[in-house]
């Protein structure tokens, strides 16, 4: 089982990582001076975030039930006789034309709070909609999908896919062929329904997919069962994506630069989302053996899980963050990229520990979620809510740009640490070993000798000494030290598949 989360993890991680490559040229493209304005590519991030909300409520949950039930429909019906899709896609529709008809009565409201520093977010605020239900659909198909373990696809679609079009049209806009924003930004709209397209044909064309409305006797048999889970996890994840989207939408309505901000804020965010991609791929793959193994009642087949999540993360998490964080000033000045970027470092410093945090306490999410405690997302989920929001709009107002990312660190700090006393007091689940850490001496060790050696050496020089340094540096210390398990069986298929090809 290992090896299968392995492996899919890895692949899954390529893929993501392909895909960030893309979003680093568009971010490149989105930055560079005098191809777009600071609100326009604010504007693109707003819109982002404020469809995450808009998902968060429009779902119902329907993500969640898959990833709950899916063993038990695939386990007693035949495929043609699964509702579990119809029923969840079908949720999903209902919950946005909910949303949208309650959009449309605040659109007014809307308009007051971002008018005095987004006004490109008001004149464009319907555009948001379509991004919103191709996001609603994506992610319960995204959710089957997981179930179905084809992770490289949907992270293919939702990495790759998305971004590659998103650089068709910068690439349009630069040449004039999109003659101005107003354009860009309806096309841009588009983008997530086209994919959720794509997997909805893909998912059909291979059968993978049947639609039925008739209520099958799994429906019927754990009916009461899946409303109260759908209740309090989609109460939770409601939660929870709200304090996660709330720094942006605060940025952009509380400060008078609003989308200016925004877009600084954005390159950090960016940036750390480059130390986060390895865990969508862990998540992915590991979400079904979770799953099951909770069904089995296989407890040291989840603690295995727990660990391994845990310093694979950990190790990604803590060698992007050194990677980026003694590159980030040069890398800025040397790309040309808008000044204003700079103000970006203490933000990303700040964000970059709070997701090597986050990342280095495993799945813990998915282990609760999948739990007979799954009640306790939703009660975690509200106290991250109690610590976010308040601390977000306070430290916002009191100091702009670094607002955010200080009530960031705390409050998923304190998140992380009532999930893990949790689950070791309910199940005796502990996500840490001594390789923990001996990975954050390393990380510390590997920073300072880096920063020592090279904090004289810039331009393009510098940041190819520095980086190669630092990969060579970290990755034969955790090969040396055995830190973790899984890097010397990857290293020797590698070889192998090398071999292979050479003779």
């Amino acid at each position: 089982m290992s090896a299968e989360i392995r492996k899919h993890s890895i692949i899954s991680s390529a893929v993501i990582y392909i895909g960030f490559a893309i979003g680093a040229l568009n971010t490149y493209l989105y930055g560079r001076e005098g191809f777009f304005t600071e609100e326009q590519y604010g504007l693109t991030t707003l819109f982002i975030s404020a469809s995450q909300v808009i998902v968060s409520v429009a779902s119902l949950g329907m993500p969640s039930f898959i990833y709950k039930f899916y063993h038990y429909y695939n386990d007693n019906l035949e495929p043609r006789k699964n509702d579990m899709i119809a029923w969840a896609l079908l949720t999903g529709l209902v919950g946005f034309v909910i949303v949208f008809l309650l959009g449309v009565a605040f659109e007014q409201f809307f308009a007051r709070k971002f008018s005095n520093g987004s006004a490109l977010a008001v004149y464009y605020y319907y555009w948001m909609y379509p991004i919103s239900l191709g996001l609603t659909i994506f992610g319960i198909l995204e959710a089957y999908g997981w179930s179905l373990k084809k992770s490289v696809l949907t992270n293919f679609l939702r990495e790759v896919q998305w971004r590659l079009l998103t650089t068709l049209l910068i690439v349009l806009f630069l040449l004039k062929i999109i003659p101005d924003f107003g354009l860009f930004i309806k096309l841009y709209s588009f983008i997530y329904p086209l994919i959720a397209l794509i997997l909805l044909l893909y998912l059909a064309i291979t059968k993978k997919i049947h639609f039925t409305f008739s209520v099958s006797k799994v429906t019927r048999r754990f009916f009461k069962k899946i409303i109260r889970f759908i209740f309090f996890v989609y109460s939770g994840l409601l939660v929870f994506t709200i304090s996660q989207q709330f720094d942006s939408l605060v940025l952009a309505s509380v400060t008078k630069t609003g989308l200016k901000n925004l877009n600084i804020f954005t390159l950090a965010v960016f940036l750390t989302s480059l130390i986060q991609a390895p865990q969508r791929s862990i998540i992915a793959a590991s979400i079904p053996y979770i799953s099951k193994a909770w069904k089995e009642k296989k407890i040291s087949q989840i603690q295995n899980i727990y660990q391994r999540s845990s310093i694979n993360q950990l190790i990604f998490a803590c060698l992007l963050f050194t990677l980026i964080a003694l590159n980030y000033t040069d890398a800025i000045v040397t790309l040309k990229l808008r000044q204003s970027f700079l103000l970006g470092f203490v933000p990303f410093i700040l964000l970059g520990l709070t997701r090597v945090i986050d990342m280095g306490t495993g799945v813990n999410s998915q282990i609760i979620g999948t739990s007979t405690y799954w009640k306790f997302d939703l009660v975690s989920g509200i106290i991250l809510l109690l610590f976010m929001l308040p601390l977000t709009y306070i430290f916002t107002k009191r100091y702009g740009l670094m607002g955010p990312p200080i009530a960031n660190l705390i409050s998923i700090t304190i998140y992380n640490i009532i999930r893990i006393v949790f689950l070791w007091k309910k199940f005796r689940l502990f996500p840490f070993t001594r390789q923990t850490l001996y990975t954050l001496i390393l990380s510390a060790v590997v920073y300072l000798a880096a920063w020592l050696l090279f904090r004289g050496l810039h331009g393009f020089p510098g940041l190819f000494a520095r980086s190669t340094f630092i990969v060579a540096l970290f990755v034969g210390a955790v090969y040396y030290f055995n830190l973790t398990p899984d890097l010397k069986p990857v290293l020797a298929t590698l070889v192998k598949r090398l071999k292979r090809i050479r003779d």
